[in-house]
């Protein structure tokens, strides 16, 4: 039985894609983005797209009938640590614009993700009451659900927060239906050693941010915490998940590699010197980082958030790694809409 789906704030499709692998057929997406857009089209060609601000398109969106299920993960940057944090952000007032499609589509199910922060965080208890209460009303049993993508098989550590709803006549959604599909996350190695050095034929898309000592590094236990470098770019144990991949990858936000380490099973740089600046402090002695040290590319990043190899983005770099950073890891979102579909089809 094909249940159908409705997808807002779409994105790139990274949840779309593991809703349809999980065997859901999305009838229509809603995005703002135009570069998203084009992406979305190129490589869901069945799906409808309605472009442009979803409050404007409400109307049109909520004409739909025989939906199964909403999907969707609001603009998170007024909830996110990465950004201000605040509630009152217009962009924060996208999720109740979800609630409003939700309660006028009335699926028998919806799926609504965002940033760990506005699930945990006590400064955004409102808006989880208003969540809750608002689909509550609406005939919906609701559960709050935080997952990390690395424990169901992703090579990324990245915990997100899944507002689930059912309607009365089905079993609610708790961590316990999240066990079964629980798998350990590959390294980041096994991930995309495969691709090759940065600018070779099958990872072509070389990432030219520059990387910068800090002057002043601020040190953690961990070689691969703290921040050794210029910006809030990382480095990444090529043995270990990847850190979370931010929206804002593309300059010096953008992870780190070392390719003799990756490539060539070579001791880490990053690791001697983070021991020895550990031991002495002196970073005079280091005039520029090594050139064994690159950036993530785009290819490797998709790779990270589990799209199909497959999977073809527009835009530019910057535009790529946007719609790479904010898309939901398409493996995680599989296993949200395999749990909800079990409770739908029993």
């Amino acid at each position: 039985m094909t249940l159908k789906a409705l997808s807002l704030f779409a994105g790139a499709g990274g949840m779309d894609v593991g809703v349809t692998n999980a065997g859901f057929n999305v009838i229509l997406a809603s995005e703002m983005d135009p570069h998203a857009c084009n992406t979305y089209r190129g490589n869901h060609p069945n799906t409808i797209m309605i472009e442009g601000d979803i409050n404007n398109n409400i109307n049109e969106i909520t004409q739909l009938k025989g939906i199964d299920i909403v999907i969707g993960g609001p603009p998170c940057q007024g909830f996110s640590v990465a950004g201000k944090m605040d509630a009152s952000d217009p962009r924060s007032k996208l999720v109740f614009s979800y609630c409003e499609v939700v309660e006028k589509i009335n699926p028998k199910a919806f799926i609504m993700e965002n940033v760990k922060a506005l699930g945990s965080l006590t400064k955004f208890e409102k808006v989880r009451q208003e969540i809750f209460k608002r689909m509550e009303a609406a005939g919906y049993q609701v559960t709050m659900n935080i997952l990390n993508a690395k424990d169901f098989g992703v090579p990324q550590s990245r915990e997100r927060v899944f507002f689930i709803g059912v309607k009365k006549d089905f079993k609610p959604i708790t961590s316990k239906n999240f066990e079964q599909f629980k798998k350990e996350a590959i390294t980041l190695r096994k991930a995309i050693a495969h691709l090759g050095r940065a600018g070779s034929k099958n990872n072509p898309n070389i990432t030219n941010a520059k990387i910068t000592l800090a002057k002043k590094p601020i040190l953690r236990k961990s070689p691969y915490a703290g921040m050794l470098f210029n910006g809030q770019g990382r480095p990444l144990n090529p043995d270990a998940w990847s850190s979370t991949l931010p929206a804002s990858m593309g300059g010096n936000r953008t992870p780190i590699i070392d390719e003799n380490q990756l490539y060539d099973n070579q001791t880490s740089w990053v690791e001697g010197y983070h021991r020895k600046i550990m031991i002495s402090q002196a970073t005079n002695e280091y005039k520029e980082a090594p050139s064994r040290l690159r950036r993530l590319t785009i290819d490797e990043a998709a790779i990270l958030q589990t799209f199909p190899t497959t999977y073809k983005f527009s835009g530019s770099q910057s535009k790529i790694f946007s719609q790479i950073g904010n898309a939901v890891p398409c493996k995680l979102a599989e296993v949200v809409a395999r749990t909800v579909k079990q409770s739908l089809l029993k």
